[in-house]
């Protein structure tokens, strides 16, 4: 049985009796249920409990990502690919305590494990926080990800731009912070709508991986659990279409290119569109060379009498691309929120 009114004694009894992880931690982020564990695999999935005591224990396996521990809102610890393992926070003040975890970096081709929250001898698991009423989700690619934003070079070795990407400040994850929104980062590095980075991995496209929970299993689908319902859904892909010149044999022309990508475009936003409704708001970003395209779709779908979907050109001036690989650094990430923010707080999302 749910309840709307939470807060009641029945209600808390209720959330004690319960079992699993799901149970006693508030998660927006695509995760599949094993009951004791959860399972997921892309980039910013948090997880939000109240312990009270003077410490907390936090049950991971994962070999492939790295997390942040905030207690109370600072973060108190960074897990580099803790494996199989209960990380314990002690020496906290002797009450209530808001833990959150958050997974740093995009690791699609590993499966990520949580089991939960523990409470140090003394202390006790306290209900879940409560789900945030506004609802984000972003799609994209390795700027989405945070890809490295906090490397002080762009020159990076793969293992530092591992280290150096931090998803809980990219701008999506600012962004929706700043307007008190839950959220999920569907960010993907290296994949376009029709064409990957450079022309690689030809099988696949973003689009192959989109509707997974686990990006490692193929044919795998997320099931809604019915409470991810997004007022408003951020899709900025087309950076690794476009950046790099098609190579000789690659089944592209730049005019074939161009008219596959604003054709899959389209199709992806009907898919997004059948499945949120006419309620949630779609913004479409355009930047450098596939502004242009992004815009058409967008006209064509505004012409066509969907004006839920909405253009934003995304501003790079002050953006530095200090980040590895000329990627955005965290400074970039924090302009990029405080203007998309900006263009959010005057669409028709109801907020």
């Amino acid at each position: 049985m749910q309840f709307t009114d939470w807060g009641g004694a029945n209600q808390q009894w209720q959330l004690v009796r319960a079992s699993g992880v799901l149970a006693q931690v508030h998660t927006a982020g695509r995760v599949k249920d094993a009951g004791n564990t959860v399972q997921y695999s892309w980039p910013g999935v948090y997880f939000e409990g109240r312990v009270r005591g003077t410490g907390v224990g936090i049950v991971l396996n994962d070999s492939a990502a790295d997390y942040d521990v905030q207690v109370d809102g600072a973060t108190v610890a960074t897990l580099v690919t803790p494996g199989n393992t209960t990380h314990w926070i002690n020496g906290l003040q002797d009450r209530e305590h808001a833990v959150r975890l958050v997974k740093r970096n995009d690791s699609p081709g590993d499966t990520s494990t949580f089991g939960g929250f523990l409470a140090a001898p003394g202390g006790a698991v306290l209900s879940k926080p409560t789900a945030r009423s506004r609802q984000i989700e972003f799609i994209g690619d390795s700027l989405t990800v945070g890809y490295g934003n906090l490397s002080t070079s762009r020159t990076c070795t793969w293992d530092q731009v591992k280290r150096s990407t931090n998803s809980d400040v990219s701008y999506g994850a600012l962004t929706a912070r700043q307007l008190n929104a839950d959220y999920q980062l569907h960010g993907y590095s290296g994949l376009g709508m029709v064409r990957n980075y450079n022309g690689g991995s030809s099988d696949v496209t973003y689009r192959t991986f989109y509707d997974r929970a686990l990006l490692s299993v193929s044919g795998d689908v997320w099931q809604n659990p019915g409470t991810w319902r997004p007022q408003l859904v951020v899709v900025n892909l087309g950076t690794n279409d476009f950046s790099t010149a098609v190579n000789p044999g690659e089944p592209w022309t730049p005019e074939s290119l161009a008219a596959g990508y604003r054709g899959a475009y389209d199709d992806f936003l009907q898919k997004l569109r059948t499945r949120y409704g006419t309620g949630t708001t779609i913004v479409a970003v355009g930047a450098g060379q596939y502004a242009g395209h992004v815009q058409q779709v967008v006209k064509a779908r505004n012409d066509a009498g969907d004006n839920g979907v909405r253009y934003w050109s995304l501003d790079d001036s002050g953006l530095d691309f200090l980040g590895c690989d000329w990627h955005y650094s965290a400074h970039d990430d924090r302009l990029i929120a405080d203007r998309l923010t900006s263009f959010i707080a005057g669409l028709p999302t109801g907020w």
